[in-house]
Order: structure tokens, then C-alpha cells, then sequence
């Protein structure tokens, strides 16, 4: 039997999102939750892991690594998608049997990405509460919560006399069939509260609801983050649809009341 020769060892450490200069900030702030990377060397796909890592690596001497950036698509962690709006790291090295080479992978936004955002830091929320049904008002807040980004956030407090909540983006996008096409989302939340996307077309408006944030319990609720994909619902639209974010809140069943936080929704596409 022909023994394995000694690996060298690849450790990576966790993503670092930096701005791209040539967005010029429209990129919003630089939250993130790149929890794996897609790890190539010499062109040669080894696998997809999660950040930190250490893995051996059958092949030694000057090498080209790539990592990718991967997210938890749709909050499903079976799902583990390369995000199509950040650019790869890629950086040569030595690589010697038994020694370890450390990469710190950084990553930006790319720079044909076209960006919507809401970060709750002007007066004037670009989200609009329905008037007809929704009994709760998402308001700007500025208390601490953990760590958030930014001064200020927006946030829904559901009780038993004000227990829905209905709210839906104000500008509508005119996001292409058949490209890449993201919801980004930071969220604290101690009550369940849906995300849709809404169609308006000639032949009128949908609300086609979507991915629910589940409810976190309240002694252990913190900030988190998704990345929630919109190519499928923008695809199935009818023809000349621009596109709305809508969000929907009741308040959970035995709960006397609840809270829903958010911060910097982006959506992002080709």
C-alpha cells in the first residue's frame, strides 16, 4: 500500500467585509455573516467549510488560493450558497508539508452591484405602515441593544392591543427577471415577523409572503443576519412588475407582547 505523503495545513480565519471604493458607499454598512468559504487551490476545487478552519492540503510548494464568501441562503443551514455580490480572496503561498499557512480572507461588495437600502439613520423611513391593517408602528429607536450597526434601527413593539403588525417598502424596484437578486436583512426579534415581496404590474398588485424570522426567546435574543433570495419570486412575476419588500407581524400565540428589530435592509441585484 503506498502511503499518503505528510499534508500541508491551510487555516483560514472568519470574513472581513471592507468597503469598495468604487461604490463610493452606496454599499450601506458593512454587516455580515459569511459563515463558510469555498476553498480552491490551483484551481482545483477542495471543498466548502466553516470559518475558522484547518484542513490539510495533499500538494506543496508555491500555490494560488481562492476562497469564495458562502451564506446560509434563505436562513436554511442545509443551504449554503457562494453570494454572487462579493468578490473572492485570492492570495499565493507557500505551502510546506506539516506547517500551517494562516489566510485572513477579505472581501467587498462588487462593483456593478446595484443597492436599495434602508439603515434607519435619516428621519425619513423609506418603510410605510399600513394604514388600513396594521395596529403596531415600526418606529426609529437608538437603544442599545447588544451591537448593532449605525446609531439607529427600526423597531416594532406588539402587545396584546396592538398585535399586528403590516409594513411594506415605499420605493418600487425595477429588478430584472433572470439575475441575481438578494435580500439582506439585520434583525432582533423575540416575536415571529414574515418577509414577502410584492408584485405591482399592469395587471395588478401581490403580496407573495415569503421567509418567516423566527422568534428568538427573550433572556438569549441577539442581532442576526440573512441573506434571503429573491431570483425565484422576481422571476415568476408577471410581465412589467416593479417590486416592493413588504413585512407581516401577529403577535405569537401565550405572548403578552413582543419586539422586532431591524437594520440595514438591502436589497441587492444585477
Amino acid at each position: 500500500m503506498k502511503n499518503n505523503p505528510d499534508p500541508s495545513w491551510l487555516r483560514v480565519n472568519d470574513w472581513d467585509l471592507v468597503a469598495n471604493v468604487a461604490l463610493s458607499g452606496e454599499e450601506g454598512e458593512l454587516t455580515e455573516k459569511f459563515t463558510n468559504a469555498k476553498v480552491y487551490v490551483n484551481d482545483e476545487l477542495i471543498g466548502i467549510f466553516e470559518t475558522p478552519f484547518r484542513i490539510p492540503i495533499l500538494s506543496s510548494g508555491e500555490s494560488v488560493i481562492r476562497l469564495d464568501p458562502v451564506v446560509i441562503n434563505n436562513g436554511i443551514s442545509a443551504t449554503k450558497k457562494v453570494y454572487p455580490f462579493t468578490n473572492f480572496y485570492q492570495e499565493t503561498v507557500t505551502l510546506v508539508q506539516n506547517d500551517t499557512v494562516v489566510i485572513s480572507p477579505v472581501t467587498s461588495y462588487k462593483s456593478n452591484a446595484n443597492f436599495w437600502i434602508e439603515d434607519f439613520e435619516d428621519i425619513n423611513i423609506s418603510i410605510e405602515n399600513d394604514p388600513n391593517t396594521s395596529l403596531a408602528n415600526l418606529i426609529l429607536s437608538n437603544e442599545s441593544l447588544n451591537d448593532f450597526s449605525g446609531n439607529y434601527y427600526g423597531k416594532v413593539m406588539l402587545n396584546e392591543t396592538d398585535s399586528t403588525w403590516v409594513a411594506y417598502t415605499l420605493e418600487q424596484l425595477p429588478i430584472p427577471k433572470g439575475v441575481d437578486s438578494y435580500l439582506e436583512i439585520d434583525y432582533y426579534n423575540t416575536n415571529d415577523v414574515y418577509q414577502g415581496l410584492i408584485y405591482l404590474s399592469p395587471s395588478g398588485i401581490q403580496d407573495n409572503v415569503n421567509i418567516r424570522l423566527n422568534a428568538q426567546a427573550t433572556e438569549s435574543v441577539v442581532w442576526k443576519k440573512m441573506y434571503i433570495e429573491l431570483r425565484e419570486l422576481v422571476t415568476a412575476s408577471p410581465v412589467q412588475s416593479t417590486f416592493l419588500q413588504s413585512f407581516q407581524a401577529n403577535l405569537d400565540v401565550d405572548n403578552i407582547d413582543g419586539v422586532i428589530c431591524l437594520d440595514n435592509i438591502k436589497v441587492i441585484w444585477f
